[in-house]
């Protein structure tokens, strides 16, 4: 047997123990590597998803990570990207049954988005805006922040509040790190949403620009109105650093 076959089913093992037995190996020894993977992945997975986990009894929050350990395929070694994986496990493989939460993939999408908030690289400081740039400026969004739209009330959602269904109105959310670098989020109105949105889709966007847009969307609005407004707005979102400069 070659070394790649045989490291293929130490791995084919590790992730399933009714696989064969690798070759010159025992099973109390690889039981043990086993425990020791499994447990660094339910960690992470765990760490990512705090809530969705304390909505599950233990047992069940076991098999759940235990059919991704098994069944998903990792395309990537980086542990803090494990996370990502759970979701497009959660996403594109895994089954919902009755005891999951009919929230369960949004709740999933707005933990993975903290985390990917928390561990942006912090491009603010160099990008900051104020009220002399904004219109000289092109305009992004901070890499440290994310436009979002749930159907449920994600952000309230624990174990004492477990909603069964939607919203009568969608929800709106810019998730975004501060200047203390803690994870923030904030609810937007739909015009607010559609405008942060816009700039996260651009690369790099003039404020007169950006006001064509929004008057092309909403033309019983009078121009002074929707300048006024858009500054107001865009100056808001720049002090919580939001928007930025673009690169």
């Amino acid at each position: 047997m070659s070394f790649t076959q045989v490291q293929q089913s130490f791995i084919d093992y590790i992730k399933d123990p009714s696989s064969p037995l690798p070759q010159g190996t025992d099973e109390r020894r690889m039981g043990i590597y086993r425990e020791l993977f499994f447990n660094n992945v339910k960690g992470f997975v765990a760490s990512g998803f705090p809530v969705l986990c304390s909505l599950y009894e233990e047992d069940d929050w076991q098999a759940l990570v235990q059919q991704f350990f098994v069944t998903h395929d990792c395309q990537t070694p980086i542990f803090i990207e494990i996370a990502q994986e759970f979701l497009l496990f959660l996403q594109n493989e895994y089954q919902l049954s009755e005891q999951d939460p009919a929230f369960m993939l949004e709740l999933a999408h707005y933990e993975w988005l903290e985390l990917v908030v928390a561990t942006a690289p912090d491009d603010r400081q160099s990008q900051s805006i104020d009220e002399q740039s904004l219109e000289t400026q092109p305009l992004g969004l901070s890499l440290a922040a994310r436009v979002a739209q749930y159907h449920f009330e994600v952000q309230r959602i624990s174990p004492d509040y477990r909603p069964e269904a939607p919203s009568e109105q969608p929800n709106f959310f810019c998730i975004y790190r501060d200047a203390d670098d803690e994870v923030c989020f904030l609810q937007l109105n739909p015009l607010t949403a559609q405008v942060l949105a816009y700039i996260e889709q651009q690369d790099g966007v003039e404020f007169a620009a950006l006001c064509d847009w929004i008057a092309a969307l909403y033309q019983q609005m009078p121009r002074p109105q929707i300048v006024e407004g858009c500054r107001q707005l865009l100056l808001d979102m720049a002090q919580r650093g939001i928007v930025v400069a673009a690169r």
